[in-house]
């Protein structure tokens, strides 16, 4: 169903089954699939790709060029996966640079943000006022607490917290929990991945790679000599955070 005071750009896309509620606005070459839900009042921006069966809430606005960044010439887009829940009052940036990537099965809770050329994976959870400013990657399972922070050009691994009110000017590595007001490690995100289905034995070879690699006063080549000498650099999950730790930041 697509309200009457809906302004859809004849150029728009829109898949089977999409509902698009009142006073929306869907601007010129945007894409919808099908069976997304498009709530009252809310704005897709140009050349915005939008997956299948996604809930935009009321007041979302996602696609818009980001406030304060000119516009370029070629094309710059905000391209969403399928499933994804978009929560009232919601602002998604299309990239400013080169594009802006959502995958898919994320929730963004109400009043949160994601600046320009981000990259956010898949199952990804921003609580309600948490921020991404621009060119951020955040990755699979991960989550930002309410009124988290990211700065700009900072990852978040997979599987990693960051609690929350923190503020994140450092990259977190997959699987920690970060906190604090300038957010630092404190451990495993146990709790989480407890819940996700790793086991007891995983959970502590994960916490001797926390030990190892950032409180044993080590250098990261010399914590990977004692995870290999104690078998567990090849730890998949492990190799993870060592690959994380030795790729370059964004």
């Amino acid at each position: 169903m697509i309200h009457p005071s809906a302004v859809i750009d004849s150029t728009a896309r829109i898949g089977n089954k999409v509902e698009i509620g009142p006073s929306s606005v869907i601007q010129k070459d945007v894409w919808v699939g099908a069976g997304t839900k498009i709530g009252a009042r809310v704005v897709i921006g140009e050349g915005t790709r939008i997956g299948k069966n996604c809930q935009v809430h009321e007041f979302a606005k996602i696609g818009e060029v980001a406030e304060g960044f000119l516009r370029k010439r070629r094309k710059i887009y905000l391209v969403m996966g399928d499933d994804n829940v978009v929560q009232e009052c919601v602002t998604l940036d299309r990239g400013a640079a080169g594009k802006t990537t959502i995958g898919r099965g994320n929730c963004f809770m109400a009043n949160s943000h994601v600046g320009p050329d981000c990259l956010v994976g898949n199952k990804v959870v921003l609580a309600v006022g948490a921020t991404l400013s621009g060119k951020n990657i955040v990755d699979d399972y991960a989550i930002l607490g309410g009124l988290a922070s990211v700065d700009e050009a900072y990852r978040i691994g997979t599987h990693a917290l960051v609690t929350a009110s923190a503020r994140v000017s450092r990259d977190i590595p997959p699987y920690m929990l970060a906190s604090g007001a300038r957010a630092r490690l404190f451990g495993l995100n146990a709790a989480a991945l407890r819940n996700r289905g790793f086991s007891e034995e995983k959970l502590k070879e994960l916490k001797r790679a926390y030990y190892l690699i950032f409180r044993a006063g080590l250098n990261l080549k010399q914590s990977i000599k004692r995870l290999a000498r104690e078998k567990l650099a090849q730890t998949p999950e492990i190799q993870q955070i060592i690959q994380f730790m030795q790729s370059p930041a964004v």
